[in-house]
């Protein structure tokens, strides 16, 4: 692939945010001491230096929900910068359902590199696109929009060929090579107009925000450094208010097991899930509607009753159940992983997640251990979900004990 698009994230501008904003907090709450063109602190505010480009190319940016208040946000810089820019703001499925109706120029394509996409600079100018559309958010997001937003699967595909590594220093990045969604636009951009002024200057802004940036860390993960070895690395949230932890654990179907060189393979979906809220001990239980319901074996491992699999519903169902679910500050925490990807793949994911395996602090109990935490005492179930879910809530508890000591 030539390029990534990177962690970038946009709040103001042209921006047509399709959902509410149930999950972040209001930019009118943020302290006086904080800009509110840029969302950063006053003394790191680059907004007047930031240069106004008169592109002649419409640019769309395709931006995943979560992807919205990151602070190092490349997008938001794009925004504020070219004339002709428009940013979405959703969901996936939301984003897929406005986009399919959404009037596009004759001469459309998509940023997003493949084996069928065109490379930019190779192009003359009647091949150059007139208007460009820019999936914005981390690799995994891009290729989820990617995937759930059909009409984006039927635009001509452009890509880049980048000879030098992105510039994007104070976010991990899939490779050497990868650009975050300023450094694609810019690139693109310019491939496509070459005689339009301004774009060199975008890109000083975009060190500027780099430079000071690093300037003023405080950590080694700002300079894509791995942790400190030895170092336990309990998220704050654990330390400051527990109540704001969903701790959950979800099942996914087989997965397509039968033909493992299959070119249709697909992530798989979630299949039950449950959860529960540290702060009340509110419990969450939800049995989505799958084909792997009917392979006797495998729902034997999972030791799942009839009356904990109905009512059955749909991942589309699920999805607005969960989202009810959860609040706005919540922060759900999962064992591993694969549990919080289960949400991603299915636009689910409304919270921040945390992965408790990737804390530097080994668990006391086991997963076998039969005990069940008190916040789970009037959960009779004996399936193999609710162990592993009293497994996670122990190892919490374990964390914040920790953090008292």
């Amino acid at each position: 692939m030539a390029f990534h698009l990177s962690h970038t994230r946009i709040r103001h501008f042209p921006i047509d945010i399709l959902s509410p904003p149930s999950n972040e907090t209001p930019i009118e709450s943020d302290e006086p001491k904080r800009c509110h063109a840029c969302f950063r602190p006053r003394s790191l505010c680059f907004c007047e230096l930031i240069p106004k480009v008169a592109n002649q190319t419409d640019v769309l940016i395709m931006q995943h929900r979560r992807e919205r208040s990151h602070p190092f946000n490349t997008a938001r810089i794009v925004g504020q910068s070219l004339q002709k820019c428009r940013v979405m703001v959703a969901y996936n499925h939301e984003l897929a359902e406005r986009f399919a109706t959404m009037p596009l120029s004759d001469g459309v394509g998509l940023l997003y590199p493949g084996d069928n996409a065109k490379l930019l600079s190779d192009l003359s100018p009647e091949e150059r696109p007139k208007q460009l559309v820019v999936i914005d958010g981390t690799w995994h997001h891009a290729k989820t929009l990617f995937r759930d937003i059909p009409r984006l699967q039927t635009l001509p595909r452009y890509r880049l060929a980048p000879s030098q590594p992105g510039r994007y220093r104070i976010r991990r990045e899939p490779n050497e090579h990868a650009l975050s969604t300023l450094e694609a636009t810019v690139a693109a951009l310019s491939a496509i107009e070459p005689t339009t002024p301004g774009f060199d200057r975008l890109l000083d802004v975009f060190d500027r925000m780099i430079a000071d940036q690093i300037g003023h860390a405080k950590s080694n993960w700002r300079l894509n450094e791995t942790r400190r070895r030895g170092s336990a690395n309990v998220p704050r949230v654990l330390t400051e208010d527990v109540s704001k932890i969903v701790v959950a654990y979800g099942e996914q179907e087989r997965g397509n097991t039968d033909n493992a060189t299959a070119t249709d393979s697909h992530s798989p979906a979630p299949l039950f899930w449950n959860a529960v809220r540290m702060g009340t001990g509110e419990f969450f239980r939800c049995a989505i509607q799958s084909e792997s319901l009917t392979d006797e074996s495998f729902m034997r491992r999972l030791r799942l009753t009839t009356e904990e699999l109905e009512p059955l519903v749909t991942v589309d169902e699920f999805r607005e159940r969960w989202r009810t679910f959860v609040r706005p500050d919540d922060r759900v925490a999962t064992f591993h992983r694969s549990t919080s990807k289960l949400l991603e793949d299915i636009g689910a994911d409304f919270s921040p997640s945390i992965v408790l395996k990737s804390i530097n602090l080994n668990p006391q109990t086991k997963e076998s251990d039969p005990r069940t935490p008190a916040i789970l005492s009037d959960q009779t179930s004996n399936s193999r979900p609710l162990r592993r879910l009293a497994w996670a809530v122990r190892f919490v508890e374990e964390l914040v004990q920790h953090s008292a000591n």
